[in-house]
């Protein structure tokens, strides 16, 4: 009797690993949630952009390896305020050098703008406080962000307080920044800001004690408002979790007209920006956050992404992100971080396609777009954006149209379709972009990777256009069938064209070659100075494709006959005509490019 097979080793490892993942699944359990069963934010829509405050250079900068010199910090400022932000969060001038001289420096180069409010955050701990308040002297807008932790396990794991202990260390800082900005600030436009930092690990009963508890002190009333900023520091929910916690204390706070609901997402479940969405329809007017994301863990919530979010619902966002690429590359290289290629709206892949079926919707839509534009006799950019797997307008963020469609063995005749046509204004008929994609296919396999859109243009040309310069062998004695394809906006059939199409056919015929049909494909080269016209030669059940470009018809079709006949190595045709029956519509043969 055969003994039994003893598990390969390496297999007993790998499921003494999966056993002990799934066990430790055990020790985490699920976070807190205080249902709200009459929530109403479900219902609710976003009509109009939240307030914006961008913390790159303060939470965003403390989470970078390398933290920003003065000369990235500066840069980065300047791009914040050049796109639109108003409110930005400088740093921690309390608790970082560097901090509290590129404070200094906006301070005493007065680097602020006018319509710019700068922030800088401090814990609730005296020295801090008074520190941080000396730091602002001379500003003429800025606000105090006071925070301190509220949660029960930091209450009991890291501060060592109850509930009545966390809530005075909040009053009591809130009663020394006021001493001290009275002492130090008196021209200073001064706001205040609280947040219950863990706010989304409070119990909501107690997050609300603390805040009345701060507004008690403050006293907000009428051109003295307050901010109060609950963060998900360490996200553990589900979105709508927060929104229902959102939606409880918009309910429940008082002075509410006197106050701002503010947000500050993180983003370590993956939702940073659901949440802060959600947190808008369930009444939250301001929202925390830094560009593309970046910030501790898993970083902040990504400002650009909500920004272009309402964008694309028809929202302005009050940014300016018409300039995306060069928004990227200065956060880049502040923050020495790179963009994800698949990063929303702002990576180098965001609008882009390889699969063949998404090229083809694209390129139809980018057609229709333009029939739409010219019945309605608006410029394209007026029209409506409806483009299939494109929910904005690349041009809209100053991307360019080539990045949209790009080529590899995936792609299909939609790619080089949109290619010819954004590159060449080129319109061929679908199977001639069908037997093309095929080339296209066929050389991706061969060499491996991505075909760059000059690549594939030149691919046409050699192949339909680039025919030999030599008389092609064409006889009567085997019918070839042609089929005429012009593509010219200068074209139309009726009248003096219906007479040259006559002559062209005659002419043709001499050659054996029959005109069974000619059809239109598209408005033809963007400059409107030639025609081009693609030949669709039936011989037998051979079909051979050319295309030719010329100023004028009869040369245009003669070209491209002609580059139809080249295409085959060895021509089933018989002989060629003498030079005598040579036709009058084929006086030369043009290269393009």
């Amino acid at each position: 009797m055969n003994a039994p097979r003893r598990p390969h080793a390496a297999a007993m490892i790998k499921e003494d690993i999966m056993h002990s993942f799934h066990n430790a699944v055990k020790r985490y359990r699920p976070a807190v949630h205080e249902p709200l069963p009459d929530r109403t934010w479900p219902d609710r829509v976003i009509a109009a952009a939240p307030r914006w405050l961008s913390t790159d250079l303060r939470d965003g900068n403390q989470s970078l390896v390398n933290p920003m010199d003065p000369a990235r910090k500066l840069s980065m400022f300047r791009l914040l305020v050049t796109m639109g932000y108003r409110e930005i969060e400088v740093g921690f001038p309390s608790a970082s050098r560097d901090d509290h001289d590129f404070l200094r420096l906006l301070i005493d180069k007065d680097l602020i703008p006018d319509d710019v409010r700068i922030t800088v955050l401090v814990q609730a701990r005296d020295d801090l406080i008074r520190r941080t308040v000396q730091s602002l002297v001379g500003a003429p807008r800025a606000t105090v962000h006071l925070y301190n932790a509220t949660s029960p396990l930091f209450r009991r794991m890291v501060l060592g307080v109850d509930r009545d202990g966390c809530r005075q260390l909040a009053v009591h800082g809130t009663q020394l920044m006021m001493k001290y900005a009275e002492e130090s600030l008196t021209d200073c436009d001064l706001g205040y800001q609280y947040s219950p930092e863990l706010f989304n690990d409070t119990e909501a009963d107690f997050s609300l004690e603390v805040c009345e508890a701060v507004m008690d002190v403050w006293q907000p009333e009428p051109g003295r408002p307050i901010i109060l900023n609950f963060p998900t520091t360490v996200e553990r929910t589900m979105p709508n979790v927060f929104a229902d916690r959102i939606e409880w204390m918009d309910r429940h706070l008082s002075r509410r007209e006197h106050l701002c609901l503010s947000v500050h997402p993180h983003n370590d479940r993956g939702t940073g920006v659901a949440t802060a969405e959600l947190a808008v329809l369930a009444g939250a007017e301001r929202i925390e956050g830094c560009l593309f994301g970046n910030g501790e863990r898993a970083g902040n919530v990504d400002l650009v992404t909500l920004g272009l979010n309402l964008f694309s619902q028809g929202v302005d966002p009050g940014i300016d992100f018409s300039g995306l690429d060069r928004i990227r590359r200065t956060a880049e290289r502040c923050t020495d971080l790179p963009v994800h290629p698949r990063h929303p709206y702002a990576g180098d892949l965001a609008y882009t396609a390889f699969s063949g079926s998404h090229q083809d919707a694209i390129n139809k839509g980018f057609a229709e777009q333009s029939r739409v534009a010219a019945e309605q006799g608006v410029p394209v950019d007026e029209v409506a954006w409806e483009i299939p797997y494109l929910p904005i307008d690349p041009q809209d963020v100053g991307r360019a149209y080539e990045s949209v469609v790009r080529i590899n063995s995936q792609s299909g005749k939609g790619g080089v379709a949109y290619v010819l046509s954004s590159r060449l204004g080129l319109h061929p008929p679908r199977d001639l972009q069908l037997e093309f994609a095929g080339l296209v296919q066929s050389y991706a396999d061969a060499e491996g990777g991505e075909i760059d859109p000059e690549r594939v243009c030149a691919l046409f040309r050699d192949e339909y256009v680039s025919g030999s310069l030599m008389v092609v062998p064409v006889a009567t004695a085997r019918p070839v069938s042609a089929y005429l394809h012009i593509d010219g906006a200068a074209f139309t059939v009726g009248g003096q064209r219906t007479d040259e199409l006559e002559r062209i056919g005659r002419a043709l015929a001499r050659w054996g070659v029959e005109v069974r049909a000619v059809h239109r494909t598209g408005t033809g080269l963007a400059d409107s100075t030639g025609l081009v016209v693609y030949a669709e030669l039936r011989v037998g059940d051979e079909t051979l494709w050319g295309a030719g470009i010329e100023a004028e018809l009869p040369a245009a079709v003669s070209a491209a006959v002609r580059s139809a006949v080249a295409r085959v190595g060895r021509t089933p045709l018989a002989s060629v005509p003498r030079q005598d029956q040579a036709p009058a519509v084929a006086p030369r043969y043009a290269r393009v490019g």
